[in-house]
């Protein structure tokens, strides 16, 4: 884990081999992964929210919304620290895909975003984490949406600001392995045809193994 002084601690199991701390490259992981899950922990019970998240890295902020129905935001802002993860593709490695005898592992990748985070509850705020969210991901339709609702609707949502103060990559992608062994599991991950393993192996052939 990396903190934003270079500071370097763990909440999550991270062998050396798939430890991550490429500032770039998690900052690109959840801009690219952005459907995370927000976890609060209040008086020793922990609540989860699933949700999109805006990435701004100078100065390190993440940026989302829920419900206004939705308890978290008042956990919120009663919280010191919350936990926000973002998981990439991931999936089952079979033994027999080694040139060698083995045994089933799971390859994935995921970022843990550790920070203070506050609520904004603000109608224009609201509208412009809406509006930008949207154009994110109406990139490339042949119809994108255009922002005319009502604004009334905004009073159903809260907007919630991450401060990352740490960032903790986990990309277990067989760097342990061989160059044939990596390249036998990323053939048949290939060969599935599945988008999941799609693109799961191109993630293991950008990652490239460990020196």
């Amino acid at each position: 884990m990396i903190g934003r002084h270079g500071e370097k601690s763990g909440a999550m199991y991270i062998p050396k081999h798939f430890e991550q701390n490429d500032e770039g490259v998690l900052w690109d992981f959840i801009d690219s992964y952005s459907f995370g899950a927000l976890l609060t922990v209040v008086d020793g019970r922990p609540f989860v929210s699933h949700l999109p998240f805006l990435v701004a890295r100078n100065p390190r902020l993440l940026h989302c919304h829920m419900a206004r129905a939705n308890p978290q935001w008042q956990q919120v802002g009663a919280a010191t620290q919350v936990l926000a993860i973002f998981a990439g593709p991931h999936g089952y490695v079979s033994p027999t895909w080694y040139p060698e005898p083995g045994v089933p592992t799971w390859n994935y990748a995921v970022v843990h975003a550790h920070g203070a985070a506050r609520v904004v509850d603000d109608p224009d705020h609201s509208r412009r984490h809406v509006e930008a969210l949207a154009a994110k991901f109406e990139q490339g339709r042949a119809a994108p949406w255009v922002p005319d609702y009502d604004p009334r609707r905004l009073a159903g949502i809260v907007g919630i600001e991450i401060r990352v103060e740490q960032l903790e990559g986990k990309f277990k992608l067989s760097q342990h392995r061989s160059a044939a062994e990596r390249a036998a599991v990323v053939a048949q991950l290939t060969a599935t045809g599945r988008d999941n393993d799609l693109d799961l192996a191109r993630l293991m052939t950008a990652m490239g193994p460990r020196s």
